[in-house]
């Protein structure tokens, strides 16, 4: 996967939850209220359409919204708007996860609340893609482990959230990546937002407390129960996780305990 840089923006309007270990919440997704961050992934870094069906299926709408149903042909459930789920909607693709494919329809798995939520969608609205990569996080061995079909092919370390502000268990997607401008600060070199969000906070910082991959600017915290939510790699695993293995938008993402 290319690492994209398009544009510098503010991440005040899509703020991750785990950051910081301390009380205090970080003004912005990289720990201050003038910085700014980029985003890494565009449309040209998701995958080609597939031949036949392998792996996990992501869809892609083809604007900044995508109408939702509670069932196939069923009642108008709710429209995710960009905007609303991504920090740079004008240069980051609307992405799903595909939970089930049927007749025409696909349920795709949502970025709102509740997480898990998941809606119903003709499949002519969207663009289907696949990827064979899985993320699997394991909270009881603070481990995040990359799958490529039956082949382990990353493995690392993770710090997780405290007690009282727990990383959430469930099936998510990545929606985003994004580069802060200080590689050495709370959030390291690199960021992943994730569709899911805390259980516990409203809100995080001013913004959305959404669940992230991202680095950390303390190494000792790899291994422990200290973040708002968040899952923390070491500053060098991230950045393989994002410039060697090379995750496209919409790769599933499983926490477990």
């Amino acid at each position: 996967m290319r690492v994209r840089v398009l544009a510098a923006v503010s991440l005040g309007a899509l703020v991750m939850a785990g950051c910081t270990g301390t009380s205090e919440p970080a003004g912005t997704a990289t720990g201050g209220s003038s910085t700014s961050a980029q985003p890494a992934i565009s449309a040209s870094d998701l995958p080609s359409e597939p031949a036949e069906v392998e792996g996990s299926l992501i869809a892609q709408a083809s604007g900044q919204s995508l109408t939702v149903f509670t069932a196939p042909d069923g009642a108008e459930q709710q429209t995710v708007e960009a905007a609303d789920v991504l920090t740079v909607p004008d240069q980051t693709p609307l992405v799903f996860l595909v939970k089930e494919r049927q007749a025409g329809w696909v349920e795709l798995y949502l970025p709102v609340r509740p997480n898990g939520t998941t809606g119903w969608v003709p499949e002519s609205d969207v663009t289907l893609t696949s990827t064979t990569l899985q993320v699997e996080v394991v909270l009881s061995d603070f481990t995040l482990t990359v799958t490529d079909g039956d082949d382990v092919i990353f493995e690392s370390s993770i710090g997780l959230g405290r007690d009282e502000m727990p990383t959430p268990g469930g099936v998510y997607f990545i929606r985003e990546l994004l580069q802060p401008p200080d590689p050495d600060g709370l959030y390291g070199p690199y960021a992943y937002g994730l569709s899911g969000y805390s259980p516990v906070l409203d809100s995080f910082a001013g913004g959305d407390a959404v669940i992230g991959i991202h680095g950390t600017d303390d190494p000792t915290s790899i291994g422990r129960a200290v973040s708002h939510g968040c899952i923390r790699l070491p500053n060098d695993a991230i950045t393989a996780l994002v410039t060697t293995v090379g995750l496209p938008l919409g790769t599933p993402v499983t926490i477990s305990e």
